[in-house]
């Protein structure tokens, strides 16, 4: 994907404008390509299944993030058990785009719990969703919408109009991974000594009450499932962003970090043998 995030910023830079219709088409050039690659080379191995396999294999590797972000939550666990907060605050950019200078170690916790949850859907939950829908052209069309939505869709002076269709496209595309990402969370909340009935009263309580439509439902189903508060002010280089309180918790604490990425890797694994089992009973229906 860096080589495709490479193809993106060059091609920016040449139609950028700043208006919806120019981010519009960008849009639309850049997930229509990447599906169409997609769409290619799973017609080109339809009839070779070794091939299909790798070329498969392949995809799903590529655009999967979850070793990476329970690796990001480790270093930051190790970094906060440790006491070295430098360490915590250089590595939190790793994770998400809050400025951390200045974070405490509550802070820094509650930063790397709010990313874990929101990335184990955007990373892990939402390409394995699509894959199971679309295989191939599904896997890397998901990860070009989740790339250009990183790149140009947040808020800021430049991509409020140009980054317009990319952010809506990825809260479409994430819509379903998202719920049900908390769904597998409060089911799964005994994993880190939680409660599932909690779980679930606080995400059909706060789920709704964040300011992205599907985020809000992952970090309310973690904050339940982990016995924690999230949500509070953000700085982003100097834009504060105050988001509502999720959960009924205290602030999470050091010891949460890893707590929060045991729970998104039984998510992630629940999640994994959910597409599989997604995927055989579509091709036994397919053959039926």
């Amino acid at each position: 994907m860096a080589v495709f995030g490479s193809r993106v910023s060059a091609l920016e830079k040449r139609i950028y404008r700043d208006s919806r219709l120019a981010g519009t088409a960008f849009t639309v050039l850049c997930v229509g390509s990447a599906g169409g690659l997609g769409l290619l080379a799973d017609r080109l191995t339809r009839s070779h299944p070794l091939a299909r396999t790798a070329v498969t294999a392949a995809a799903t590797w590529a655009v999967l993030g979850g070793t990476t972000l329970a690796a990001e939550g480790a270093h930051m666990a190790g970094s906060l058990e440790s006491g070295d907060l430098r360490a915590a605050r250089e590595r939190l950019p790793h994770l998400c785009g809050r400025d951390p200078a200045g974070l405490d170690a509550e802070e820094l916790a509650r930063a790397t719990v709010e990313s874990i949850a929101e990335n184990t859907s955007d990373a892990v939950v939402a390409p394995l969703v699509w894959g199971a829908v679309a295989g191939v052209p599904g896997l890397v069309a998901y990860r070009a919408i989740n790339t250009l939505d990183a790149m140009v869709g947040h808020r800021s002076p430049r991509y409020n109009r140009f980054g317009w269709a990319s952010a809506r496209l990825d809260d479409v595309a994430n819509f379903v991974p998202a719920r049900l990402t908390g769904l597998l969370t409060t089911a799964l909340a005994p994993v880190v000594g939680g409660s599932p009935r909690r779980a679930l009263a606080v995400l059909r309580r706060d789920g709704h009450r964040h300011p992205s439509p599907n985020a809000g439902r992952c970090e309310a189903a973690f904050a339940g499932a982990l016995g924690v508060r999230l949500g509070g002010a953000n700085n982003y280089g100097g834009r504060v962003e105050h988001r509502p309180e999720l959960g009924d918790g205290p602030r999470p604490a050091v010891a949460d970090v890893r707590r929060s990425v045991r729970l998104a890797r039984a998510v992630s694994l629940s999640a994994v043998a959910l597409a599989v089992g997604a995927r055989l009973l579509c091709r036994t229906r397919r053959r039926a």
